[in-house]
């Protein structure tokens, strides 16, 4: 019986030592570190041709669903619901612009909107730097048209030239409305500040004798071309960018809501100066787009705002970029 009691015990101390041995060789649990709650830097490159293009995030900005027009408001909230996007305090949109090495220019399509509405907004500057480059490296910037999401972040934050060595060019037509006080004074008040953040915007770039316009389908540098889609604006511009057989169309605001404008493209915003323009000009370029399958950049599509334009029969789909390499391997 002394005997049977010495084993057991025996057995009892084995296992409790081989215990603390388990536990002495198990790592001592540590509480992960803070969580990184930044983003990734706002910058997506890609080739086309020999040309390089990198889409340049500036920000978000919350646009109510009211702005939009044109059908029913709850065909409007079922396709906004669809894509699954919040509407409260509004839906989120995105502000991009690209930066297009030619290989002897550095050229900047629109350049945001800087600080003029408020925080979730002004990237440029600080993801030109992110992709590698200086502000100062830019010798020509290019905007899509006057409003002050494409023009205000021409300034920093001191009111001088963001892009210091730059020229700076836009349609004939948008600068001979945006830029007349004279028009200016007979808007309604409302739109007033519009003409007043246009004007402010190019104002060093005016006085340094570096402000340029230029005409629709005129090849404004080798490889770059504007091409009109006016109604959004009176001169609101597009850029055909083309090298060896490749071709990226940068169409600024034909698109603001890419979950009801692509499905129906009839919805207007707010913010079209000439909704029936617009509507023409949308309608059309979405049929060219669809049938001669080309690359798209938008303003306001979802960053990095680059993909194909499909034709759904009664409507249109966006088909987004595949994040991928520079250059795909062949």
């Amino acid at each position: 019986m002394a005997r049977l009691f010495m084993q057991r015990a025996s057995l009892a101390l084995m296992l409790s030592l081989s215990a603390v041995g388990v536990a002495a060789l198990s790592p001592v649990h540590a509480e992960p570190p803070a969580q990184q709650q930044n983003q990734v830097p706002g910058y997506y490159r890609m080739a086309v041709g020999e040309f390089e293009v990198t889409a340049l995030y500036d920000g978000y900005v919350d646009l109510p669903p009211q702005l939009l027009s044109g059908i029913a408001e709850d065909d409007i909230q079922s396709l906004l619901a669809r894509m699954f996007l919040e509407t409260t305090p509004g839906v989120q949109t995105a502000v991009n612009a690209y930066l297009v090495h030619t290989g002897s220019r550095l050229v900047l399509v629109d350049a945001g909107a800087g600080g003029a509405f408020g925080p979730t907004l002004g990237g440029i500057a600080e993801n030109i730097r992110a992709a590698g480059y200086d502000p100062a490296q830019v010798d020509t910037v290019l905007l899509t048209h006057l409003h002050g999401d494409h023009a205000a972040g021409l300034l920093a934050a001191d009111g001088q030239a963001a892009f210091p060595n730059a020229e700076v060019w836009a349609a004939q037509e948008d600068a001979a409305y945006w830029l007349d006080e004279a028009i200016a004074a007979q808007a309604p008040e409302e739109a007033q500040g519009f003409f007043k953040m246009a004007r402010e915007s190019v104002a060093p770039y005016v006085a340094a004798d570096r402000f340029k316009t230029f005409a629709q389908d005129e090849e404004i540098l080798p490889g770059v071309t504007a091409v009109s889609l006016f109604g959004h604006t009176p001169g609101h511009s597009g850029f055909l960018v083309a090298s060896e057989d490749q071709t990226l169309l940068i169409w600024g605001d034909v698109i603001h809501s890419h979950a009801v404008q692509f499905a129906r493209p009839e919805v207007v915003i707010e913010f079209d100066t000439d909704k029936e323009a617009a509507l023409a000009t949308r309608k059309r370029i979405l049929e060219e787009a669809a049938r001669d399958r080309l690359a798209i950049a938008g303003a306001h599509l979802p960053f990095p705002g680059i993909g194909h334009v499909r034709n759904e029969g009664q409507g249109y789909a966006w088909v987004p970029v595949e994040f991928g390499p520079y250059r795909r391997a062949q």
